[in-house]
């Protein structure tokens, strides 16, 4: 599906669901990675994730746009658009919308990745598994206060 039957879906959504149009671009963004969609404050552009569409298919889709298009109209309405908000819940309801998407499985396998970097105390050996790099000038061995020394996990601690 091309940005130009996106936009034409969102227009059609907007006039049948929330009775008003849609007057701002709609288009696909295949960076997004944990999200179905978003609206974009500044611009009132609407960007869906294309892979929402290839995993989860057309329905679930469109309770995205629902979603996004809640967003939309009460933004410009000047009412409560954030997801705490009380009318956004209630207009969210009353259309259909997801208020959660369904996940797709490759951003769950980033947000596991495993440990890359392994802080060794260089006084008493204690280890320490990181997932992000670490300022070892910063920290000290929480057993001793001696000093770190950062490996990749592939490197081998030197003895």
């Amino acid at each position: 599906m091309s940005d130009e039957q996106l936009q034409a879906w969102i227009e059609h959504v907007s006039l049948r669901d929330f009775g008003k149009s849609f007057r701002h671009k709609a288009r696909y963004n295949s960076r997004l990675k944990s999200t179905g969609g978003r609206y974009l404050l500044r611009s009132h552009d609407i960007e869906i994730n294309p892979k929402q569409l290839e995993q989860n298919g057309l329905e679930e889709v469109e309770r995205i746009i629902k979603h996004e298009l809640c967003h939309y109209h009460l933004h410009l309405e000047g009412k409560g658009y954030k997801h705490r908000d009380a009318d956004f819940r209630q207009l969210l309801q009353a259309v259909g919308g997801a208020r959660y998407c369904k996940s797709l499985p490759d951003a769950a396998r980033t947000r596991q990745m495993p440990y890359r970097y392994r802080l060794v105390c260089v006084q008493c050996g204690q280890a320490y598994m990181r997932k992000r790099k670490v300022d070892v000038r910063k920290y000290v061995c929480g057993r001793c206060h001696g000093k770190l020394k950062m490996l990749l996990m592939t490197e081998q601690v030197e003895n």
